[in-house]
C-alpha cells in the first residue's frame, strides 16, 4: 500500500507541474507503435523472466508540455515457483491499458516551445486495468508435483494498474518520433495467478516509432507595426533681398537633358508565426513612383526571419513566403513588371538588425536613373 501511495502522489505532483507549465502556443496529436520486452518481479532469477511486449497507443498533446495518451500493450508474461528447491516457470498473456498523463520536462523548463528539441525528456503517470489469462502452465505444473497451492484466478481476472515511468524521445522532424520508455506498473495480487498477499510488479522497456498530425497554431501577440519614418524636411530660410537695379535679362540658357541617379531603401517587418507584411500603403506607394520614374530601375526583395524562434529549416522557409509575398503584392498592387524584382530569403542567417522581433522583416532595395531637364 505505501508503494501505491508513492506513486499516486508523483503522479499528483506531475498534474500540478503541468498546470503551472501551461505556456501555450501550439498542440498536436500522434500514434505510435512500440515493441520490447517485460519482466514481473518475483523471487526467481530477473534474467530467467524477460518476456517480449507490444504497444500501441493514441494521443494528444494540448500544450508543449502537456498532453494525454490511450495506451495498450500485451503479449506475455512469465513467472517461478520453487518446487523441490528448484525453480519452474510458467507462462501466460496479458493486456493492460492505461490512461497516462504525460509531461514533457524539456518544453517546461524551457523558453522554447516549438517543438524543435533534439531530444525531449517527458514523465509518464497514469491509471487502468490490467486482465491476464491462459495460465495453463502453472496449472500442469501443480497437477505434475500434487501442489495444493490457492490461486485467485475466477470469474474476475482484472487488475488495477498506477504506472510511473520516463521517456526519451527526439523531435527532430515533424512528422516522426523514436522514443525510449521505461515504465513500472502495480498490479493486484491476482495478476499472475498466484496468492503472495501483496502486490505483483511488471516492468517494462519499449522502443517506440510515433507519427504526429494535426498540428494547430495559437494566434501569437501581435507587436506594435514598426514603419520607417517619414524623412523630415527643414524649411528653408527665408531671405530679405534688398531691392536690386533693374537689369535687362539675358537671354535664358535652352533647357538640357540630365541623368538623375536614384536609390531606394524600404524596410517591413512581419507578425510571429505569420507571412502577411505590416507594411503601410504609404510604403507601396513610394515605391510604385519610384519605378515609375526611374524605368531602369530593379528591385531587390530581401526576406529575414528573427534567431529568436524556430529553427533553421523553419526560419529560411518563413523568410522565403515573406519574400515571394511581398513581390505578389508589388507585381498585383504597384502593377510592378514582375521580371524588375528579384525575390530571395537569408532564414535567420543574417540578422540586420540588434533588436531580435525586428529581424522577421523583408527589406527592399532598389537603383535606377532618369532623366531630367535642366
Amino acid at each position: 500500500m505505501k508503494t501505491k501511495r508513492l506513486l499516486t502522489a508523483i503522479v499528483m505532483m506531475m498534474i500540478v507541474s503541468a498546470v503551472s507549465a501551461q505556456e501555450i502556443l501550439k498542440s498536436y496529436s500522434f500514434v505510435e507503435a512500440q515493441g520490447g520486452v517485460q519482466l514481473t518481479s518475483t523471487n526467481a532469477p530477473m534474467d530467467k523472466l524477460i518476456t517480449p511486449t507490444a504497444g500501441f497507443s493514441f494521443g494528444h498533446y494540448f500544450f508543449p508540455a502537456v498532453g494525454l495518451r490511450l495506451h495498450a500493450n500485451a503479449w506475455q508474461s512469465k513467472s517461478g515457483i520453487k518446487i523441490s528447491n528448484e525453480n519452474q516457470y510458467y507462462k501466460w498473456k496479458y493486456v493492460t491499458t492505461d490512461l497516462d498523463l504525460l509531461v514533457n520536462l524539456t518544453n517546461l523548463f524551457s523558453k522554447n516551445h516549438n517543438y524543435s528539441h533534439p531530444l525531449n525528456v517527458i514523465l509518464i503517470g497514469g491509471f487502468g486495468l490490467t486482465n491476464a489469462w491462459d495460465n495453463d502452465e502453472l496449472k500442469d505444473l501443480m497437477v505434475a508435483n500434487k501442489l495444493d497451492m490457492p490461486l485467485v484466478w475466477d470469474k474476475n481476472r482484472l487488475s488495477h494498474n498506477i504506472r510511473a515511468g520516463l521517456r526519451l524521445e527526439t523531435n527532430v522532424t515533424k512528422p516522426l518520433g523514436v522514443s525510449l520508455e521505461v515504465n513500472a506498473n502495480s498490479l493486484t495480487d491476482r495478476f499472475n495467478s498466484k496468492l503472495n498477499n501483496s502486490d505483483d510488479w511488471m516492468f517494462t522497456a519499449m522502443l517506440g516509432i510515433s507519427y504526429r498530425f494535426g498540428h494547430k497554431y495559437k494566434t501569437c501577440k501581435k507587436p506594435e507595426p514598426v514603419v520607417a519614418p517619414e524623412p523630415v524636411v527643414e524649411p528653408e530660410p527665408v531671405v530679405v533681398e534688398e531691392p536690386k537695379p533693374v537689369v535687362k535679362p539675358e537671354p535664358k540658357p535652352e533647357p538640357k537633358p540630365v541623368t538623375v541617379n536614384e536609390s531606394l531603401h524600404e524596410e517591413i517587418f512581419y507578425v510571429i508565426c505569420k507571412s502577411d507584411p505590416v507594411g503601410t500603403e504609404a510604403q507601396l506607394q513610394r515605391i510604385k513612383k519610384f519605378m515609375e520614374r526611374n524605368p531602369d530601375a530593379k528591385l531587390q526583395v530581401v526576406g529575414y526571419a528573427d534567431k529568436g524562434t524556430g529553427n533553421a529549416k523553419v526560419n529560411l522557409m518563413y523568410s522565403q513566403r515573406r519574400a515571394d509575398n511581398c513581390k505578389k503584392t508589388l507585381v498585383e498592387k504597384c502593377g510592378i513588371d514582375a521580371s524588375r524584382i528579384t525575390a530571395t530569403a537569408k532564414g535567420d542567417t543574417v540578422q540586420p538588425f540588434n533588436e531580435n522581433d525586428k529581424n522577421r522583416c523583408v527589406i527592399i532595395d532598389g537603383k535606377g536613373s532618369h532623366q531630367e531637364m535642366k
